[in-house]
């Protein structure tokens, strides 16, 4: 979201808005730094976020979201969650009708190192399909998150219902956060490729 952090420092730059800014992950820190935007830490902040702003890899009908593919979501999510609202912005190809359709990589999972096997098996056990291991790009080994722990990608093959299948996934031992962030969403704006925006939320 390199355009969003981008656009929020040239925005308080024009006006004379008071702001901290929370990040979400080591990149973002640096982005907000790097603009010299106030820099916040979530621990010190002794009320909700006014908002969080972020993409989506996938925005179903329901507005329900996959987040991760980047490979953060733990601290999105907890960000996310201590914000009043959550404002997704993307593109119109993130846009569908159910999950899958649009997103083929799966429901990012993120998981403590010794327990990714298990989670692994429980995972296509329970609910089908094949759960992942994500290889790091250019070297040997997995992806290790802003916090230290593996991802696993579940390409499920068939449709769930989402928010219970959310809630028993965080049942699992050693299974630290998901990517699927239900009912999260305040508002969804999808750029298209005429030029024009759409508010999806509007439209729910």
């Amino acid at each position: 979201m390199v355009f969003v952090v981008e656009r929020i420092a040239e925005l308080l730059k024009q006006k004379s808005w008071s702001v901290k800014c929370v990040p979400t992950s080591y990149q973002a820190k640096q982005l907000i730094r790097e603009h010299g935007m106030p820099l916040a830490e979530l621990e010190y902040c002794t009320a909700p976020l006014d908002w969080a702003v972020d993409g989506a890899d996938e925005v179903d009908a329901n507005l329900a979201l996959i987040k991760g593919g980047g490979g953060c979501l733990l601290q999105e999510k907890i960000v996310d969650t201590a914000a009043n609202s959550l404002v997704i912005v993307c593109d119109e190809a993130k846009i569908s009708r159910q999950f899958g359709e649009r997103w083929r990589a799966g429901v990012p999972i993120e998981v403590v190192p010794m327990a990714w096997a298990l989670v692994k098996r429980q995972i296509e056990t329970r609910f089908g399909g094949r759960a992942v291991l994500r290889e790091s790009a250019g070297k040997m080994g997995p992806v290790v998150t802003d916090n230290g722990n593996f991802l696993i990608d579940w390409q499920f093959d068939a449709q769930q219902k989402w928010e219970q299948v959310d809630r028993e996934l965080h049942m699992m031992p050693g299974l630290v956060e998901t990517g699927l962030f239900i009912g999260k969403a305040s508002a969804v704006y999808v750029g298209k490729y005429s030029g024009q925006a759409d508010n999806l939320s509007d439209q729910n």
